[in-house]
């Protein structure tokens, strides 16, 4: 015997099928939202960040350019083109900016041909980094914690959060290479701070 399914609780699953299809399809979309237009939430009396120009972590020796990326084509984010500068995930949050914005650079780039987060797996807790922004503004963080993640685990924690804190989020590749899949067998990411 079959259930009948009442107008009103069809119309809400359809509702809720196109609610959740459609921010898939923001999300998904890669150049959907530009930089400029990605609202950062700021307390009052807070200035909001300039986009992010460069990357400084004096404890490795990187000061690098930063890139716009959004999401690639399988769905993950996208990263910088080249080993020596990073890339700023555009629809999060800008640095310094309420949540976790998340940076990502290279590790392990052929040739040997150094790149930018070759040695990231060295920084420690309270190591100090900073984000000039186009404005000149220095945004300093201090790291929390480095975790090492499966390239399928569910990084939601990388990309969110809701303590009302700033937080930058450095994420590269680890591990060993596997070049049937073309891509390192971990992914490590260094949680950040902005320090007040």
């Amino acid at each position: 015997m079959q259930s009948k399914i009442s107008f009103k609780e069809w119309l809400a699953y359809i509702s809720a099928v196109v609610a959740i299809a459609f921010s898939v399809l923001l999300i998904l979309l890669p150049g959907t939202t530009p930089p400029s237009s990605v609202p950062d939430v700021v307390s009052p009396g807070q200035v909001s960040p300039g986009l992010p120009v460069r990357l400084k972590i004096p404890a490795i020796n990187v000061d690098a350019a930063i890139e716009y990326v959004g999401v690639a084509s399988d769905g993950s984010m996208d990263v910088p083109k080249g080993p020596d500068d990073v890339a700023w995930f555009r629809l999060g949050p800008r640095p310094g900016a309420e949540g976790s914005a998340v940076i990502a650079g290279h590790y392990g780039w052929k040739d040997n041909r150094p790149a930018a987060f070759d040695k990231i797996s060295t920084l420690r807790k309270g190591d100090v980094l900073s984000v000039e922004d186009e404005k000149g503004t220095i945004l300093t963080f201090v790291v929390r914690e480095s975790r090492l993640y499966d390239p399928k685990a569910d990084a939601k924690d990388v990309f969110g959060s809701s303590d009302g804190k700033a937080h930058l989020n450095l994420v590269t590749c680890e591990g060993v290479w596997d070049p049937v899949s073309k891509s390192y067998a971990k992914r490590l990411v260094v949680f950040t701070d902005r320090e007040e």
